[in-house]
């Protein structure tokens, strides 16, 4: 198997990547949204955080 990220052989420790650093390029990329699933937007997700609103005063 090889390694998503680089190509290299993936290693046991660390499958299916091949280096801690390689499976932390993997968790960046999700964080940073890289990787979406296909679907639609729920209602939650089209709501205003209210916690995002300003307040006066």
């Amino acid at each position: 198997m090889a390694c998503p990220i680089c190509g290299k052989p993936a290693e046991a420790k660390y499958r299916p990547f091949c280096s801690s650093r390689c499976a932390d390029v993997d968790l960046a990329r999700w964080l940073r949204g890289d990787y979406v699933l296909p679907g639609s937007v729920s209602e939650e997700e089209e709501r205003p955080d209210p916690q995002g609103e300003q307040r006066d005063g």
